[in-house]
């Protein structure tokens, strides 16, 4: 069996990770074979990186310093663990990948577009997911949800990205959306705006699409 890559993008706070578990639960009971990792993370050196990006020490985040740190993890994420899963026939469901550089280091912080495609090209070839899902909702809603005192529970605190203003979330969310609109064969857009059963049934929907086109 051909293996996939879904990545799954949206702000902090938008249910992506949340749903990643739900998507995986789902495929199994399918019987697929998944593998579920994020970035940064997913390795030794990725889990590294992902300590020193979220740390709140930073006191003025530069975007080209952020976006050298996560594509040096991601190249070494799919070396390690992407494309060996892959090449197993196995389906990666991955939190977060260069479309999230794109969005946040892009339209979030003011990058260059065109050097950051540069940089992907170099560190992934220009690696495209099978599928991308886009969990979006107002950036204001966002931002009040990765600020409730659960998810901070879970996460063990605040990080840097938490402390950015709304202003740098609906940037964000804009990128995003100008990426799906660029490339809608791979994005499906899911409004996650509602409640977790909501958002689950248009995911299950997504993801029977793709079970279906491998049949």
């Amino acid at each position: 069996m051909t293996g996939r890559l879904i990545t799954f993008e949206g702000l902090d706070g938008s249910g992506k990770s949340t749903h990643l578990r739900h998507a995986e639960g789902w495929l199994r009971q399918r019987h697929f074979g998944v593998v579920c990792s994020r970035e940064p993370g997913g390795t030794h050196l990725g889990q590294a990186v992902r300590q020193v990006f979220l740390e709140g020490a930073w006191t003025r985040p530069d975007g080209g310093v952020e976006a050298l740190m996560v594509f040096a993890a991601r190249r070494q994420h799919l070396l390690e663990v992407i494309d060996p899963a892959l090449a197993a026939g196995q389906w990666v469901l991955c939190d977060r990948f260069t479309d999230s550089t794109l969005a946040y280091q892009g339209s979030g912080r003011g990058e260059s577009l065109e050097r950051l495609r540069e940089l992907d090209l170099w560190a992934t070839g220009a690696r495209r997911p099978d599928r991308t899902l886009l969990f979006d909702l107002p950036a204001e809603l966002a931002r009040a949800r990765s600020h409730c005192d659960g998810r901070r529970s879970r996460q063990g605190g605040v990080n840097r990205l938490d402390t950015e203003e709304l202003e740098f979330y609906e940037r964000v969310r804009a990128g995003y959306l100008d990426l799906a609109a660029a490339e809608p064969e791979r994005f499906r857009v899911i409004d996650s705006a509602g409640s977790v059963e909501e958002t689950a049934r248009q995911l299950e929907e997504v993801l029977a699409e793709l079970v279906e086109a491998v049949a």
